[in-house]
């Protein structure tokens, strides 16, 4: 087995042919940002700017916009199905809710399971459209788009599992997970 990438961004191969190759949303996303870190490493100037422009203005330490501090405004809303599990004595869940948490679980798995292998697949042919010497720009790009829109899917039903798991949650077992998850 070989391990592609650097710490953060791994796939794993497990055979020659690709097969068992796990590429996730994070692979995109570091090969984007490996791509400008580069472009980012070429840019920075070697002397210091001409007297005549004025240095750049320091960014502020802490921006007055809170969204920019790295907070997860629409997350803070919504609880993951482990946070009310790992809670749900303290919470009281009931026996209804239970069965209701369960029912949409299950609804999420049986969604993501067949998204999750077609993005992989997806993200497998992307990595052979980059291994080739010279690239079709547009048969990559055509392929990204395909990887991209499928993780979108997936990002739309996990926010959806969330929306109907905080919809079964009374306004008092909301404030105390958000309580909780504060701790």
């Amino acid at each position: 087995m070989t391990v592609i990438g650097s710490a953060g961004c791994r796939a794993r191969r497990t055979s020659r042919t690709g097969r068992g190759v796990l590429f996730g949303a994070r692979w995109l996303a570091c090969a984007v940002s490996l791509v400008l870190a580069a472009g980012a490493q070429a840019q920075t100037p070697s002397a210091p700017p001409s007297p005549g422009m004025p240095p750049h203005p320091p960014h502020p330490a802490h921006p007055a916009d809170p969204s920019l501090l790295g907070a997860d405004p629409i997350g803070a809303k919504l609880f993951p199905p482990e946070l009310i599990m790992k809670h749900q004595q303290e919470l009281g869940i009931d026996d209804r809710q239970r069965d209701a948490i369960l029912k949409e679980i299950e609804r999420a798995h049986s969604q993501l399971f067949p998204l999750q292998w077609q993005m992989s697949a997806a993200a497998e042919q992307l990595s052979k459209a980059l291994e080739a010497p010279k690239l079709d720009e547009g048969k990559v790009l055509a392929q990204a788009d395909q990887v991209m829109a499928l993780e979108r899917d997936i990002k739309r039903a996990h926010l959806s599992l969330l929306i109907r798991l905080r919809n079964v949650l009374s306004d008092a077992q909301r404030a105390k997970l958000a309580e909780l998850r504060a701790k």
